[in-house]
């Protein structure tokens, strides 16, 4: 087994986010936007879908809000 070198460590992850190509700033507000914009799509879908249940199940057994 390796044993564990932390200046050795260091310097690999040095040279690896050297490598990464950071988003810009434009970049990560558009993309932040859709996040939100696409989970708010989807709460209100949910939303949707548990009232439609939730009304069938009133008029197939009576029971419900």
């Amino acid at each position: 087994m390796a044993k564990f070198n932390p200046i050795l460590f260091g310097r690999d992850v040095r040279q690896e986010v050297a490598r990464v190509t950071w988003p810009s700033r434009k970049e990560t507000l558009i993309t932040t936007g859709l996040v939100l914009a696409l989970s708010a799509l989807a709460a209100v879908f949910f939303l949707l879908t548990d009232k439609l249940i939730q009304l069938a199940m009133s008029l197939l057994f009576g029971f419900g809000a």
